[in-house]
C-alpha cells in the first residue's frame, strides 16, 4: 500500500481528499502547515507528497525546496497543488521542486493519473 502525505491547511480539502484517497487503497498521513508537512515527511517518508502551496508557518514552495535539500526526502516525488491557475503556476512548482502540479479545486481522476505516473516510475 502506497503511503500519501497530504499537506493541507484547509479542513474540509483535507478531508474530501484523504477519503477519496483512502476509498482508493492509498494510506494517508497529514499535516496542516509546511513545517509540520516537511517534519512528517521525514519521519514517515511517504512514497509521495500532496503538497498546498499556500500554506501557514512555511509555503508549500518554501516547504518543498527544503524537502528537495534533504538527502533523506529529496527523492519523495512532490505534487503542488494549488488554487492559482494563473500562467507560469506551474513553472513556479517545478521550480521549487515538484515532479508535477495541479489545480483546485481538484480533479480527482486527473490528480490520480499523475499520482500513478509518478509512483510508478523506474
Amino acid at each position: 500500500m502506497n503511503k500519501i502525505l497530504l499537506v493541507e491547511d484547509n479542513e474540509l480539502n483535507r478531508d474530501m481528499l484523504s477519503r477519496r484517497l483512502l476509498k482508493r487503497g492509498y494510506s494517508i498521513v497529514m499535516a496542516i502547515d509546511g513545517a509540520e508537512g516537511i517534519a512528517m515527511a521525514a519521519s514517515e517518508l511517504p512514497d509521495l507528497i500532496l503538497m498546498d502551496m499556500s500554506l501557514p508557518v512555511i509555503d508549500g514552495w518554501t516547504a518543498t525546496r527544503r524537502l528537495k535539500e534533504d538527502t533523506a526526502t529529496a527523492a519523495i516525488p512532490v505534487i503542488g497543488l494549488t488554487a492559482h491557475a494563473m500562467e507560469g503556476d506551474r513553472e513556479k512548482c517545478l521550480a521549487a521542486g515538484c515532479e508535477d502540479y495541479d489545480t483546485k479545486p481538484v480533479d480527482l481522476p486527473r490528480l490520480l493519473e499523475k499520482i500513478e505516473a509518478l509512483l510508478n516510475r523506474p
